[in-house]
């Protein structure tokens, strides 16, 4: 019988509660997503870059470059998190956002908005897999690692909870300084960097870090080695890349529809912008309770299972929007954003547990968001297309459709055997046993590490509760 999504099993070391280190880490990541995420200027970037003279045209360019952009800087960005650390990549991500933020400030042109997104990009990728790879290697290191289901959407809760209470505040302040929204997301950053600084030190998964920068002239061929490694990793775990291309129809809808499609869709059903702070307000308190509540999700379904339904119902509610009036819109745009919320948390926890032991972590995850990235760049690009045609209904239709194309191939690929005997079902032959320490045997080849993902995938499907610890491993094996 399977168990609730993130319950922490009777009698488990994760149930005696968290150690003062590991508490430090999960504030210390809520204060960092909360501030680093905090951008003022969301609910009114697209007008104002209307009234700085910028046209849908290069709106809308500027969006999918920014798109490239990330994906072109999410493997050498891993790959430095892996080198000199995650806590000093999350350093660096800061001080980024922080004078990206301001490039608005010092030009309203096409070319200021353009360096300002380019940056954006460049920030974001520094932290977009090390913040999730700290998270998770830090609890993990206090034997506290069944708490980060919970701690990645509380994180994500409070970050969205902060926005609801921030953006109705841009209008008035915009009155009394026009680029007030751009000065206090860099405010915001610089703040995101304390908590960074703050951060401690994870002794075991920053030796390697401080071996790879005393290494000189040889880390240019550890890089190589690491990103080898990543490949060899997807290439060798069917599961591993599975999740990673089952996030991309959660990843893509929902970056589409709240950032690119947000206001032309409330626009195309008469909701003038006067409202639109009200309405993405809503939106962000419904995603925000699913993010911090995950473990709401039913107990019979699988968490693997349950992305796939969510991402159908995202599909779903963007082609109801185009036969319902206004409140059926905004009460369908809520139902979205409370389906993200749900998915995110879930989908993340996944793509962690279905990494191989003594892969490059970090680097994994940017391959993920590069895949996510480059489909929504391709993505922004038709949507610019469609809005320039005056097709939104077709472009939303589309997009439902597409999604449910992909899941239809995803469940094949599920279900084919192959997939099967890689761990998915139970069917993968049973761990060595280690020496007398009672894991496994290490063994850091990269075929080695791809063939770890299937026990921690099957723990994941089987509802993130049973991710055997390796102390646990010898004492209570698996049973067919």
């Amino acid at each position: 019988m399977r168990a609730r999504l993130g319950r922490s099993r009777p009698g488990s070391e994760a149930a005696t509660g968290l150690t003062d280190t590991a508490r430090r880490i999960i504030r210390l990541n809520y204060g960092f997503q909360l501030l680093f995420n905090l951008l003022w200027w969301m609910p009114v970037f697209y007008a104002y870059q209307k009234a700085a003279g910028l046209s849908d045209a290069q709106i809308f360019g500027i969006q999918s470059i920014y798109y490239v952009a990330f994906c072109l800087l999410e493997i050498p960005t891993g790959l430095i998190a892996d080198r000199i650390g995650t806590r000093n990549c999350l350093r660096a991500g800061a001080v980024v956002m922080t004078a990206a933020n301001l490039a608005p400030v010092v030009s309203a042109s096409y070319t200021g908005f353009l360096l300002h997104f380019l940056a954006i990009a460049a920030g974001r990728s520094l932290t977009s897999g090390a913040a999730s790879a700290y998270l998770y290697d830090g609890l993990r290191a206090q034997r506290c690692d069944e708490h980060y289901l919970r701690a990645e959407g509380t994180a994500r809760a409070l970050g969205l909870a902060a926005k609801v209470v921030c953006w109705p505040l841009v209008g008035p302040l915009m009155t009394l300084a026009h680029p007030a929204p751009y000065v206090l997301s860099a405010a915001s950053a610089a703040g995101s960097l304390v908590c960074a600084v703050l951060l401690p030190r994870l002794a075991g998964t920053e030796a390697a870090a401080d071996l790879g920068r005393s290494s000189g002239g040889r880390r240019g061929s550890a890089f190589l080695r690491d990103a080898g490694t990543a490949l060899r990793c997807v290439a060798s775990s069917p599961w591993l890349a599975l999740v990673m291309v089952q996030g991309v129809a959660v990843f893509t809808l929902s970056r589409i529809c709240q950032v690119n499609l947000f206001q032309p869709i409330l626009l195309d059903h008469g909701i003038g912008e006067s409202s639109h702070g009200g309405v993405l307000a809503a939106m962000t308190v419904a995603e925000a309770v699913a993010s911090a509540r995950p473990q709401w999700l039913s107990r019979r379904l699988p968490p693997v299972a349950w992305v796939s339904v969510l991402s159908l119902a995202l599909a779903g509610t963007l082609a109801a929007m185009t036969l319902g009036g206004p409140w059926v819109v905004v009460v369908l745009l809520c139902l979205f954003a409370a389906a993200t919320g749900f998915a995110f948390p879930v989908q993340r926890k996944l793509v962690n547990d279905a990494v191989p032991a003594h892969a490059p972590r970090a680097t994994l995850l940017s391959v993920e968001s590069i895949v996510d990235r480059a489909v929504c760049a391709l993505a922004a690009i038709a949507a610019g297309a469609y809005l320039s045609a005056g097709h939104l209904d077709a472009l939303l239709w589309h997009s439902a459709l597409a999604t449910a194309l992909l899941l239809g191939v995803f469940q094949l690929l599920l279900r084919s055997g192959a997939v099967a005997r890689d761990g998915r079902d139970g069917e993968a032959a049973p761990p060595r046993p280690r020496p007398d320490t009672g894991v496994e045997a290490d063994d850091t080849s990269p075929a080695a590490a791809g063939e770890g993902a299937p026990d921690r995938a099957e723990a994941a499907d089987a509802g993130f509760t049973e991710v055997l610890e390796p102390d646990r491993a010898r004492r209570a094996p698996r049973t067919p």
